[in-house]
């Protein structure tokens, strides 16, 4: 049979019940806290890394936006300075008169040495002349280039001896001597990799042609 409580001991647990559940009441506060706290800071870094994911994107996305919104491209043409510019202008017309001129000394020389040297002067800068072409075109420069009329003009009334020595000194020693020092410069100095790279293949061969010429002058007993 239970007995009853005395009132005051009832009071006194009920505080003390009371105190308890409070001191609880608080711890779980205080939990809650430090987790609503903990998922907070978990939050703000989630959003900074993202922030920091997104960032370089949208900077991609606009200088995707930038690139696309520029105007085609300039005609490479427009890249090459003025001085690459005339260096292919020149080559070229070096190269075509060499080919014509080798071509009248192929009719109007009686002269087998002298036929000879033209017929390499053709095989040689035709071959010389499409290694320049090809980077040319790449730079936008499709206009063929034509050979120095007043040379070409000056040999086509020639025959014979007259011609060869007009040829020798004109053509095969002097333009030579002009070339190997426009090549030689534009290897040097040349602005654009691609011509400067032709024109130090090319150099070689330009001055064995002006060795060839001087030789052959030698022998024709020309002098320029």
């Amino acid at each position: 049979m239970t007995k009853s409580m005395p009132a005051d001991t009832r009071q006194g647990l009920n505080a003390l019940y009371r105190g308890k559940a409070l001191r609880m009441s608080r711890r779980s506060v205080g939990a809650i806290a430090v987790l609503l706290l903990s998922v907070s800071f978990v939050s703000m870094n989630a959003s900074a890394q993202n922030g920091n994911a997104v960032a370089p994107a949208h900077a991609g996305s606009d200088g995707a936006a930038t690139a696309a919104s520029l105007p085609d491209p300039v005609p490479s043409q427009a890249k090459l300075s003025p001085a690459d510019q005339q260096f292919v202008q020149d080559a070229g017309t070096a190269g075509a008169t060499e080919i014509a001129a080798g071509k009248l000394a192929l009719t109007h020389s009686s002269d087998a040495q002298v036929k000879s040297f033209a017929q390499r002067m053709i095989a040689d800068h035709t071959q010389l002349a499409r290694n320049l072409d090809i980077v040319a075109k790449r730079q936008g420069i499709t206009a063929a280039p034509s050979a120095d009329a007043s040379v070409t003009g000056s040999l086509e009334s020639l025959h014979g001896a007259d011609f060869d020595k007009a040829y020798i000194a004109q053509v095969a020693v002097n333009g030579h001597r002009k070339a190997v020092a426009l090549f030689s410069a534009e290897s040097k100095d040349g602005s654009n990799a691609q011509l400067k790279n032709v024109a130090a293949r090319a150099l070689p061969i330009i001055k064995h042609h002006y060795a060839m010429a001087q030789q052959l002058a030698k022998l024709k007993g020309v002098t320029s």
